[in-house]
């Protein structure tokens, strides 16, 4: 008995799939015809120059090379939206359906490529590469997802001009694309679906166009020329003020007693001297993003000149929570003698960072987090790196570097001595940014978020474990715990620590603690 047939001569169990490929030859082979103007000495280019995601890695250097901070974020979450699409095409889509590459007797020899890939066609890893890094950077900049959007629909086009793909791969590689930059939303969301950051209301009048503002700039942070003149561009009655890192301190003293406001442009190290300077006189602070980083900026959702600029015309305000260790930088006596605090309003009352009674060098202080393990080491050799080989290439050198440490640090945590890794205190709770500790949800929360990862064979697989573990929990690597003080004692002479982006070394005791809400700092009303 025969089974039934279509029109076309096939069964109706596989008459889709077949009108599909016929409909998908006819589509190839009728491209394959066309004319393309101006495609021929570009496209067969593009398309080598997208093997292996070069092409891809290139525009991410540039992007985080050239733009700002939103654009080096956009870089990288396109490159791994890249990494994720790749591997699932190459390990399942591929395996999955074996569909041979086209015949080429149908596309002209001078569109071919030199060089034909040998692996099955469907899906297409081009388009799937091209797709994911455009679209993860569009998730997280829309202006360069928009740039980026043509290069990316011109590799895809290449591959079905150059023959090696039919238009069903192209179309399935660019699906698979964009959902695998989807789904690492999913795990890692991007900054625009964070909650905004909590707000205690704080007390700063009002500057229209800066009057009344002195900023000071630190001329070696990252892209501090450059914010220094958007700074002078949205603020014409600020006064702007350059100055060497030596000078840093001095400069900002000055600007300080002469200024209703202090304003300041660089990284997390210059901030936190901004920060101590702008507490012991009793002014605001205005934070201009001009560092490599800018986690305290980031926190505060200031990104650009112009947020600063609008929270300075409203007089908008906030009051944040300040990180403090004793000893600190200057050893537990500071430059100025001894270290026990002075009456208020003696004559020979020393003026600390945060006012009377706290004495010189005692103390120091952090804004974002203070660290003792691999990252003070990771601080050290990048710093050494940096001006010789760029800030980004040394932040990867170093990290390599620390995460092939083989000694721990020995330490006695809250009473309890214990080999370390790594022990982290953050100046407020960090949230949870897919596996690891990203954005603080409040920078007035009167916490430290304290984190120790326990030492072991291979670091950098424990360091990873507990970033994956996530804040607040226990692992066999990892703790978290939430406290208002912190003492670590039994440290080696020497051992240095980080806190902002700065090394220190400390004696062989050090206390951490808060000053809750002790600095008011301009940010703008979140947007409704």
């Amino acid at each position: 008995m025969h089974s039934p047939r279509t029109p076309f001569g096939v069964s109706p169990s596989v008459a889709p799939r077949a009108w599909l490929r016929r409909g998908d030859l006819a589509v190839f082979r009728s491209l394959a015809h066309r004319t393309w103007p101006g495609a021929e000495p570009v496209l067969p280019r593009l398309s080598r120059c997208a093997d292996h995601g070069l092409l891809w890695f290139g525009v991410a250097a540039g992007l985080a090379a050239l733009g700002g901070a939103r654009a080096r974020r956009a870089a990288l979450r396109g490159v791994a939206s890249l990494a994720v699409a790749s591997a699932v095409t190459n390990t399942l889509g591929k395996r999955a359906v074996r569909r041979e590459r086209p015949l080429l007797d149908a596309v002209p020899v001078v569109r071919q490529l030199s060089r034909q890939p040998f692996t099955t066609s469907f899906p297409s890893g081009h388009s799937a590469s091209a797709a994911a890094f455009a679209t993860g950077v569009a998730l997280e900049s829309r202006g360069w997802g928009v740039v980026v959007a043509p290069l990316a629909l011109s590799v895809a086009a290449s591959r079905v001009y150059t023959g090696v793909h039919y238009p069903s791969d192209v179309l399935a590689g660019a699906a698979l694309g964009v959902g695998a930059a989807l789904a690492l939303r999913g795990v890692v969301p991007t900054r625009a679906r964070f909650p905004a950051p909590s707000r205690t209301p704080g007390r700063a009048p009002a500057l229209p166009d800066g009057g009344g503002l002195v900023v000071v700039v630190n001329e070696q942070s990252g892209a501090a020329a450059t914010a220094a003149s958007l700074v002078r561009a949205a603020l014409p009655d600020a006064e702007v003020v350059g100055c060497a890192p030596d000078d840093l301190r001095a400069e900002l003293e000055r600007a300080a007693g002469r200024g209703r406001a202090l304003g300041v442009c660089g990284g997390d190290g210059t901030v936190n001297a901004a920060a101590a300077v702008a507490r012991a006189h009793g002014v605001p602070l205005a934070v201009f993003p001009g560092g490599t980083l800018n986690h305290f900026a980031h926190d505060l959702g200031i990104e650009t000149v112009d947020g600063v600029r609008t929270a300075l015309t409203t007089g908008d305000a906030v009051q944040v929570d300040i990180g403090r260790f004793r000893p600190g930088p200057n050893g537990p006596e500071g430059p100025e003698g001894p270290s026990e605090p002075v009456a208020p309003g003696s004559p020979h009352e020393p003026h600390g960072p945060f006012g009377p009674g706290e004495p010189v060098g005692a103390y120091g202080y952090f804004l974002n987090a203070f660290s003792l393990g691999v990252y003070p080491e990771l601080v050290r050799t990048r710093e050494y790196w940096a001006p010789r080989i760029g800030a980004w290439p040394a932040g990867l050198l170093a990290a390599w570097r620390a995460l092939r440490g083989d000694r721990p640090l020995e330490a006695e945590v809250d009473g309890r001595r214990r080999p370390l890794w790594l022990l982290f205190v953050g100046n407020g709770l960090f949230q949870r940014v897919g596996p690891a500790p990203g954005r603080r949800h409040g920078l007035a929360d009167g916490l430290l978020d304290v984190r120790m990862v326990h030492a072991g064979r291979a670091p950098g697989l424990r360091l990873l474990a507990a970033a994956v573990a996530g804040p607040l929990t226990r692992s066999p690597v990892h703790a978290a715990r939430r406290r208002r003080k912190v003492r670590v004692s039994g440290l080696a002479p020497g051992t240095p620590y980080a806190y902002d982006g700065e090394v220190g070394y400390a004696r062989s005791e050090l206390t951490i603690d808060k000053l809750p809400e002790a600095l008011t700092v301009y940010c703008p009303a979140p947007k409704r």
